[in-house]
């Protein structure tokens, strides 16, 4: 259990709350639900303490008080130091959408390099219907391209992945 202290980063245990929170939750009420189970002292907030015994006892793995104040942080809105209903429901909405991303960036990226090349683009672009040129799809990486290697990283297509 050390281990996950040492080795996880303050976003991946972030990560490892947006899962669990998100995992097959269908509606608010069952949000609402694993809300409540994070509220051991039922005073409608999450602390950074409620978040570390939770986190041992449903995965039992320990976060560091550190860790645990830096995942409630990022989510606390009103900087009270404590998750709300709503910025928990946003902290789980927002790992559940990086999920997602990745689960698509995977597709794009092909080549296991961890980047999506204008060969992996055209690829999976011709197997969803849309035939492009080489040329054609280095231009599309280009355009998002923001250091210029010639390749879109998981970041960048997070960027070419948000509504204009």
């Amino acid at each position: 259990m050390a281990s996950f202290v040492h080795s996880k980063t303050k976003k991946e245990a972030a990560a490892d709350l947006g899962s669990l929170a998100s995992e097959k939750i269908s509606d608010h009420r069952e949000l609402e639900q694993v809300f409540g189970q994070f509220d051991v002292d039922g005073d409608g907030k999450i602390s950074p303490a409620e978040l570390r015994l939770v986190m041992m006892r449903t995965i039992g793995e320990e976060l560091n008080l550190e860790e645990a104040e830096a995942v409630v942080r990022s989510a606390d809105k009103d900087g009270d130091g404590l998750l709300d209903l709503e910025e928990f429901v946003g902290l789980a909405g927002v790992e559940e959408e990086e999920r997602e991303l990745r689960k698509a960036f995977g597709m794009y990226e092909m080549e296991g390099e961890g980047c999506i090349t204008a060969s992996s683009l055209k690829r999976m672009l011709s197997r969803l219907g849309e035939s492009r040129e080489l040329e054609e799809c280095q231009a599309m990486i280009r355009r998002f391209d923001l250091d210029g290697d010639g390749v879109l990283s998981f970041d960048e297509f997070k960027v070419m992945m948000m509504p204009s």
